[in-house]
């Protein structure tokens, strides 16, 4: 088999592989979601909901990623 008849079917086969990879690739696009559609698809406890309500941040919050980040810094 001549070299140019190779490339051109190694060639083929690349942009083959690519169309079918390119035809596969399947995201969703941005989708918006209110918040009656999320209480009907997943209705929670009532003792749930009181726990969330009762539910208040820490106070030291900001402390706490601080310190996070001075961790995160490269010693030297």
């Amino acid at each position: 088999m001549k070299l140019e008849i190779a490339r051109a079917l190694f060639l083929v086969a690349g942009l083959a592989v690519t169309t079918v990879a390119v035809a596969a690739w399947e995201e969703p696009g941005p989708v918006v979601f209110s918040k009656s559609e999320q209480a009907e698809q997943c209705a929670l406890p009532r003792e749930v909901k009181q726990q969330q309500a009762q539910a208040k941040p820490d106070q030291d919050i900001l402390l706490f990623l601080f310190g996070l980040r001075q961790g995160l810094r490269p010693v030297g």
